[in-house]
């Protein structure tokens, strides 16, 4: 498998080159520093894979991907930032891999790239029609995302993402990808502490900091954690009418 490096920090490509060295069935054919540079490197190489920085001067990860259309190869996002994940799915990325890349972490993203290549698809875990229980408020939640588990009480959860089969669990210190839906949570967690904002997130009650009016009747709640969301006007109606007196 032929791969293409593009990040802007040298030592960032050099990590990633030396990891890659463990896998035998790639071939790092090229490297590149900004957008320039790798649309120019994807139109000689024409690799199989590239390893995508998000954050780069001049032109963003995200814009270079936009502007090849159908003509885009498979990615893996790299970055030191979590809050691109749910654009960087909507990209059809492969994997999203936070730096500094762990081996183990590595490893899996190329699994589930042979996965998806022999028709497979990124896997996730199985959910049933069976009905789930519901966890308490005093409940403790254990959450794997394959490589570390957590087991934090759910008064520690500040919200998850969807990040299209899978979720990303919001902690204070961590945001573990799990392979559950975001509709599965919200089946699973309390419903006097969780509530829906929108379509691709779900916020603990108990992290909300203040409400902000927002535009055409909506809110933009602000968590503990440095995080904000914006909840629909159908859905401040819900939030209002449930939490006003």
């Amino acid at each position: 498998m032929r791969v293409l490096l593009v990040d802007d920090e040298r030592h960032a490509r050099d990590d990633l080159r030396n990891l890659l060295l463990a896998h035998p069935e790639v071939e790092v054919v090229g490297e590149a520093a900004n957008a320039m540079e790798a649309r120019d490197q994807l139109k000689s190489l024409r690799p199989d894979l590239v390893f995508l920085d998000i954050r780069m001067p001049e032109e963003s990860g995200l814009e270079l991907l936009a502007s090849l259309g159908g003509q885009a190869p498979k990615v893996i996002f790299t970055t030191a930032y979590d809050a691109y994940a749910v654009q960087a799915f909507d990209f059809g990325a492969v994997d999203y891999l936070l730096k500094p890349v762990s081996p183990a972490r590595l490893k899996r993203a190329l699994q589930r790239l042979a996965s998806s290549a022999e028709g497979g698809g990124a896997e996730a875990e199985p959910e049933t029609n069976t009905p789930v229980q519901r966890l308490r408020p005093g409940d403790k939640i254990l959450i794997s995302d394959g490589e570390k588990i957590w087991y934090p009480p759910l008064s520690a959860v500040i919200g998850a993402e969807a990040l299209g089969a899978h979720s990303i669990i919001w902690l204070e210190a961590a945001s573990p990808v799990i392979r559950r839906s975001l509709a599965f949570l919200e089946s699973r967690l309390p419903e006097e502490l969780f509530f829906r904002a929108n379509r691709s997130q779900l916020i603990s009650l108990r992290h909300i900091e203040s409400v902000v009016p927002w535009f055409s009747g909506c809110l933009k709640l602000n968590l503990s954690g440095g995080r904000s969301v914006e909840l629909s006007r159908r859905q401040a109606k819900i939030f209002r009418e449930r939490n006003s007196i």
